[in-house]
């Protein structure tokens, strides 16, 4: 299997990516073949874990629709044959085995990795919202929720850390490893004779000729450096910040206008027993599922304490079953429509009544809430005014830096007319080169100013620059 897996691993990677969304795993599935009453019959057994015929049949369904998505002219009759439901199944076979590789070698992704490569993968750009968080219509779109999609891409990203080890390695010829190995183990042994110049200095007697004709042919390198004595002045929109003075009343609007900055997003963490069913579903299929989930729903409500027992045991999300249904917190947006409504409407410990969404009936349960406090505008009065300095400053700055740029063109023999106008500091620098200086810092640091200044209007007519 895994001779496969290295002859076969850049279709293995492409096909791993492409599961993530949305089939990495797979549940709310029909019937492998037609007919009522065969969704469960084994197929295959991979680790003691069983491939249904329902898997495999929605599994191939989902596999068509990504052909058909990518190739729209394709006739997918084409694709529904015996052959084709064979390579889903042997796709599934190899999934498996990857998935139970990865859990024998313990190959756990965190949350902060699983993050990380959320946030920088390109490939999960179209899922991003501008902060960095989870696109949930794009997710809800394609048929999950965000703890489904972050159970699959944890899954991948374990299932690929299997794969990258084997797609690394490879068999070396004997002569590469000797050559490797003896780069480490061979010894030499060898004499050094070094001749130092300085032993050699007072042999040599060059003579006036000599001299001449070295410095006639370096003579660039006897050059001093072109140097300048500048006046110059800076409009700068930082100092421009000091002069800005801000009323306490704006303060306070912009306060109000903005409190959702300054009030922490509530999050909620509750657990969940799902009883899927999908969209899809036949009318008697989906009574099954709801009376199995008003069942447990009057269960737990009997006992809840066994809340966390009951999911491990019924629950169809394969993310949270194994934790007793806990989802963690998670803040709006996180979730489908229907199950955030009822999340964020529990009291904490309070169970809901059946919840229905895309995936099938949710039984949830609130275990605590945090966040949701706003900031008094006393604590946040400081970095408002602050921010709203910056603000028209920035403004007053654009305003200032057109009228300063005309008034040193047009006055462009003298610096006085823009000084006495801004109320700004004329300074001066002697010995200006045109590379910046060993620890030259503001304007005379900048590369784009000494251009200008050695420019040759600047040099010739001795004007202000641009």
């Amino acid at each position: 299997m895994f001779d496969f897996i290295r002859n076969h691993t850049r279709v293995l990677f492409f096909f791993l990516i492409i599961l993530i969304i949305p089939s990495f795993v797979f549940f709310g599935l029909q019937g492998y073949t037609t007919g009522q009453g065969e969704d469960t019959q084994v197929v295959a057994s991979v680790g003691g874990i069983d491939i249904t015929k329902a898997e495999l049949e929605a599994a191939h369904r989902r596999q068509i629709e990504r052909v058909r998505l990518e190739s729209p002219n394709i006739n997918t009759r084409t694709l529904d044959t015996p052959e084709m439901r064979q390579e889903t199944l042997d796709g599934l076979i190899r999934d498996r085995v990857v998935a139970i590789a990865a859990e024998k070698l313990h190959l756990v992704t965190s949350d902060e990795r699983m993050l990380d490569m959320f946030r920088r993968d390109p490939q999960f750009a179209f899922l991003r919202n501008p902060d960095g968080s989870v696109n949930a219509d794009v997710l809800a779109a394609q048929g999950m929720s965000s703890e489904i999609f972050a159970q699959r891409l944890r899954q991948d990203i374990s299932a690929n850390q299997v794969l990258k080890p084997i797609d690394a390695t490879a068999i070396a010829p004997a002569a590469a490893a000797s050559a490797a190995l003896d780069a480490f183990l061979q010894q030499r042994q060898v004499q050094v004779q070094r001749f130092e110049p300085s032993a050699y200095a007072a042999q040599v007697k060059p003579t006036d000729a000599d001299l001449q004709a070295f410095y006639k042919d370096k003579e660039s390198q006897f050059q001093a450096p072109e140097q300048v004595d500048i006046e110059y002045v800076v409009l700068d929109a930082e100092k421009l910040q000091q002069t800005i003075k801000v009323d306490e009343e704006e303060l306070k609007k912009y306060y109000a206008q903005n409190e959702a900055r300054y009030t922490k997003p509530e999050e909620r963490r509750a657990s969940h027993i799902l009883i899927q069913v999908g969209p899809a579903a036949t009318p008697e299929v989906r009574a099954a599922a709801k009376a199995k989930a008003e069942a447990l729903l009057a269960e737990v409500r009997k006992a809840p304490q066994t809340f966390a027992e009951v999911a491990s045991k019924n629950s169809d999300d394969p993310g949270s079953a194994a934790n007793g249904g806990d989802l963690d917190f998670f803040g709006k947006g996180a979730m489908v429509k229907p199950f955030e409504d009822a999340a964020f409407a529990l009291k904490p410990d309070a169970i809901s009544d059946l919840v229905t969404s895309d995936f099938g009936y949710h039984i949830i349960k609130l275990a605590a809430v945090r966040g949701g406090e706003k900031r008094s505008f006393e604590s946040v009065q400081p970095e408002i005014e602050a921010q709203l300095r910056k603000q028209l400053a920035q403004q007053k700055y654009s305003e200032l830096a057109a009228d300063f740029s005309n008034l040193v063109y047009e006055q462009s023999d003298s610096l006085k007319p823009a000084v006495d106008k801004f109320g700004l500091e004329l300074k001066t620098a002697n010995g200006v080169t045109r590379n910046p200086s060993l620890g030259a810092t503001g304007p005379l640091a900048s590369p784009k100013l000494l251009d200008a200044v050695f420019s040759s209007d600047a040099i010739r007519n001795k004007r202000n620059t641009e």
